[in-house]
């Protein structure tokens, strides 16, 4: 399943949800998540999703139902207005949190130091950005983030390039 975030101002996320629905019985089954008058805080560091409650959040607000169905997604989109060429806080605030997905444990692979997974599946991250992004920027830090979760990324596109992301849910 593909599942897509939308923190934008002006809902991106339901023209890409348009374009999947046009390509007919090839589209991906997939979910969209609005974030619109949603309160999800950041995260405060307090490694309770690690430590006293592993892969739950002490923070009890909207996010809950969103990391429940990022754990079990294949794809995870993130649709973001950018400032200063990276995502908005909206967005930052969702990435920070899927620390639950994630133990306190970390081992050496490929000579880096990566988090031990709690789940056996992984969702590969992808990003759809409106705004003056810097692409270059916003690339690594995808595959960075994919990376460390043990998935993939699905790449970085703007606004502009929609019908490309669209390409790669399918």
């Amino acid at each position: 399943m593909v599942f897509m975030i939308d923190t934008t101002e002006k809902k991106i996320g339901e023209v890409i949800a348009e374009e999947l629905l046009r390509n007919g019985k090839n589209a991906a089954e997939f979910e969209l998540i609005d974030t619109a008058g949603m309160h999800i805080s950041h995260c405060i560091g307090c490694n309770y999703c690690w430590l006293k409650t592993p892969g739950v959040c002490a923070i009890h607000d909207d996010y809950e139902p969103i990391l429940r169905k990022m754990s079990g997604a294949d794809q995870v989109w993130l649709v973001s207005d950018t400032h200063f060429g990276f995502v908005s806080w909206r967005t930052k605030n969702i990435v920070d949190r899927v620390m639950p997905l994630a133990t306190m444990y970390l081992k050496i692979k490929d000579g880096q130091m990566r988090h031990v997974m709690r789940y056996d599946h992984q969702p590969d991250f992808g990003i759809i950005y409106t705004g003056d992004g810097d692409q270059a920027y916003l690339e690594r830090w995808c595959q960075r983030t994919a990376l460390n979760f043990g998935s993939r990324s699905l790449g970085v596109f703007s606004e502009s390039e929609g019908k490309e992301a669209v390409l790669c849910m399918l």
